[in-house]
């Protein structure tokens, strides 16, 4: 059938991209930016059938979130996170999905899964406490989905927790003035004392084993896949897709640029502009390439309903944040090499620059600590960590 949503979003694309910088300057998604994107589909690419949802292959929907981030990222990164929250709320108890998607099935859902909250165990659930920072898109959702810390008798944390929010229980801090992802109004959530029902957590501990709730009422292979793959994936396809975005507009601006320096000449010529247009385009070939071969691997897997190994888990995570890595460093050679001009606030290579390097900060994105653990994995040594 191939990817149909995304041939409704290249529609879309050039009013996106046309707005882009009012996005940025705003810190926020333009709400027609986001009504077109609920038209396209895209929120319900990962969404359950029973909900209405597509229950898109991961490749398609990623190639969507870079298409997206290539004319501006922004816009790209709240699509995927948005994107991917219907795929982890197919996780939880029915009961919780009846709750978000009972009377709407186009309900959008925040998050932030830094464990800073504080659950108290009450009759029937849970009484929660907190400050979550970096919620991106929250403006544009009425349910969030926010890690916690369950306190015991004397205080200590005793279990580690993803629990679902309605907006009446929460309040939105503006605290996003940043340098990269502008646009992405990743602002605070703050909880004072709300009581969250039993349905409405998962526990770490049953993700990471693959065994949720949710599988008894949403049986397809989707959810049979990793949170470590299928969210931080989501946080490095915006960063391949703005660099992406980024390589072509260097290629196009600097077809027609004339050196006033250096001997002057046309750019084109230059042999060391050709050799870093060439490394640039490589290391983003790489990102997409691993990334999508890891996510079919895994998901022939679930389809097959077998065993995910470790191994495969830790490839995908390594492959990943590398992805990020390269997309990184491709476009810092780019912006090294596209002179003065590129300085310019609003430049499309500029842009794609402060981006990246916004993107590769996630928490999902620490490459040194994502690595060590393919190498522990590698070595034979036991690897525990939630975003495998």
């Amino acid at each position: 059938m191939g990817n149909q949503v995304l041939e409704s979003v290249r529609a879309l694309l050039p009013g996106i991209g046309k707005r882009a910088v009012a996005a940025d300057e705003a810190r926020r998604i333009p709400e027609s930016t986001i009504r077109e994107l609920t038209g396209a589909g895209v929120f319900r690419m990962l969404q359950p059938a029973r909900y209405g949802g597509l229950e898109s292959d991961p490749v398609d929907f990623y190639q969507v979130v870079r298409a997206i981030s290539a004319v501006c990222c922004s816009t790209g990164w709240v699509a995927s996170v948005l994107g991917v929250h219907p795929w982890q709320l197919g996780l939880f108890p029915r009961r919780a999905q009846d709750d978000v998607w009972g009377e709407d099935p186009d309900t959008r859902i925040s998050s932030s899964y830094a464990p800073v909250g504080r659950l108290t165990p009450v009759d029937g659930g849970y009484r929660l406490t907190g400050r979550w920072s970096f919620s991106s898109g929250c403006e544009h959702a009425t349910w969030a989905l926010l890690g916690a810390l369950v306190v015991g008798a004397q205080g200590r944390p005793v279990d580690f927790l993803t629990v679902l929010v309605p907006r009446s229980d929460y309040t939105i801090e503006d605290a996003w003035d940043v340098v990269g992802l502008r646009g992405t109004a990743s602002n605070d959530i703050v909880v004072e004392s709300a009581f969250v029902p039993d349905h409405r957590v998962l526990r770490n501990y049953e993700q990471a084993r693959l065994k949720v709730p949710g599988q008894q009422v949403n049986k397809g292979p989707l959810y049979r896949l990793p949170f470590g793959a299928i969210f931080t994936s989501a946080v490095t396809a915006p960063v391949i897709g703005a660099v992406s975005g980024g390589y072509e507009s260097y290629v196009s601006l600097m077809k027609e640029r004339v050196r006033l320096s250096l001997g002057g000449g046309r750019f084109t010529e230059d042999p060391f502009a050709q050799v870093a247009i060439a490394r640039a385009a490589s290391d983003i070939d790489a990102t997409v390439l691993q990334m999508d071969r890891n996510l079919r691997e895994l998901s022939e897997l679930a389809a097959a309903e077998r065993e995910i190994p470790m191994e495969l888990r830790l490839r995908t995570r390594r492959d990943q944040v590398r992805g990020t890595e390269r997309a990184v460093a491709a476009i810092d050679l780019l912006f090294k090499t596209a002179g003065g001009n590129a300085l310019r606030r609003g430049n499309p290579v500029e842009r794609a620059w402060r981006d990246a390097h916004a993107g590769s900060v996630h928490v999902a994105n620490d490459v040194e600590r994502a690595l060590a653990m393919y190498g522990r994995g590698a070595f034979g040594l036991t690897v525990e960590d939630n975003l495998v």
